[in-house]
C-alpha cells in the first residue's frame, strides 16, 4: 500500500515539471522563430517557406502516427482534426510557394519573350 502511493506522488509529479518544460520551450520556439523570420530577406523567403512545407510534412506524418495509436473516440475525432489542419497547412505552403516562384518566372520570361519578339 505504501508502495502505490509513493509511486502516484512520483507519477503525479513527473508530469508537472514536463508541462513547464514544455511550454517553456514552446514559448522560446515562439520568440526565436518570431525573430528569426521577420529578419528574412524577400529573397530568401522562397527557400525558407520550403523549408517549412517539409517541417509540415513531418508534422502530418507525426499526426498519422498518433491517429494510429488513438484508443478513445475523443483521441481519434483530435487526431483526424490533426491530420486535417496538417494537410491543409502544407497543400498552402506549397501553393504559397508555388505563386511565389511565378512571380519570378514572370519577370526573366517577360524580358526574353520580349528580346525575341523585337529580333523577329
Amino acid at each position: 500500500m505504501q508502495l502505490r502511493s509513493h509511486m502516484a506522488a512520483s507519477i503525479g509529479k513527473v508530469p508537472n515539471m514536463d508541462a513547464v518544460a514544455i511550454i517553456s520551450i514552446f514559448v522560446l520556439a515562439v520568440f526565436v522563430g518570431f525573430e528569426v523570420v521577420s529578419k528574412v530577406s524577400s529573397t530568401l523567403h522562397t527557400p525558407l517557406m520550403s523549408g517549412a512545407n517539409a517541417i509540415h510534412g513531418v508534422i502530418l506524418v507525426g499526426a498519422i502516427i498518433v491517429a494510429d495509436h488513438s484508443e478513445t473516440s475523443l483521441e481519434l475525432g483530435l487526431s483526424v482534426a490533426a491530420i486535417v489542419l496538417a494537410t491543409i497547412n502544407m497543400v498552402g505552403g506549397f501553393v504559397v510557394t508555388d505563386r511565389m516562384l511565378e512571380m519570378f518566372k514572370g519577370k526573366s520570361g517577360k524580358s526574353s519573350s520580349n528580346s525575341s519578339g523585337g529580333d523577329k
